[in-house]
């Protein structure tokens, strides 16, 4: 009786799933241990992976920090807009947009680009490779806002109040990070609703700016 030889994953197939598994282990690495605490050693071992393994995907801390920001931005994203996709059939309110922000600005992932954003502010060459990749964030970030809130930027103020919502739960999320700051984050975010609703209303004049 012959056995049947079990097919081997394909070797692309693997370095995939050992690329995502450091990617992912360095963002949990950098939102509980911060910039110094991960180096591509403790990484690795995180992913359960050989350093030679990690260094064969990614030469330097610099570099693996940076694609796992880069990879835990394109995930904010797609959950954004899943989450999005799940009221399919009514548009959001503002403030189940607003509170979709207030999440996204809240969660590892966005403790793991802060400490990035950190230490590329003291760091000229790690700060010329995170630029484009915030410059990138942002703006699918602000598409999805506009989208999501159906604002026209056609109506003079209207991007400027998109962006300073970003920027409000941006500095929310920052306010979260040393204490539970969720109860006044929630009473905030409701009243920036009610102000949304107000500036993005289509009779409503443009806000001043």
């Amino acid at each position: 009786m012959t056995t049947q030889a079990v097919p081997r994953e394909p070797r692309q197939e693997r370095s995939r799933a050992t690329r995502r598994r450091l990617l992912e282990a360095a963002i949990d690495c950098l939102a509980s241990a911060g910039w110094a605490g991960t180096t591509v050693a403790v990484v690795a071992e995180r992913a359960g992976v050989s350093r030679g393994a990690a260094q064969h995907h990614f030469r330097t801390r610099e570099e693996l920090v940076t694609a796992a920001v880069e990879y835990g931005s394109e995930v904010r994203m797609a959950q954004m807009r899943e989450r999005l996709d799940t009221l399919a059939g009514r548009r959001p309110s503002t403030l189940d947009v607003v509170a979709l922000l207030g999440e996204m600005y809240t969660s590892p992932l966005f403790r793991a680009a802060l400490q990035l954003w950190v230490a590329a502010s003291s760091d000229d060459q790690l700060r010329a490779q995170v630029l484009p990749l915030e410059a990138r964030v942002g703006r699918e970030a602000h598409r999805l806002t506009v989208e999501a809130l159906g604002a026209d930027e056609s109506v003079p103020g209207v991007r400027e109040t998109v962006q300073a919502t970003l920027d409000l739960v941006r500095g929310l999320g920052l306010a979260d990070l040393l204490t539970d700051d969720s109860a006044r984050r929630a009473r905030l975010l409701r009243q920036w609703a009610e102000t949304l609703d107000l500036a993005l209303a289509p009779s409503a004049p443009g806000p001043t700016v």
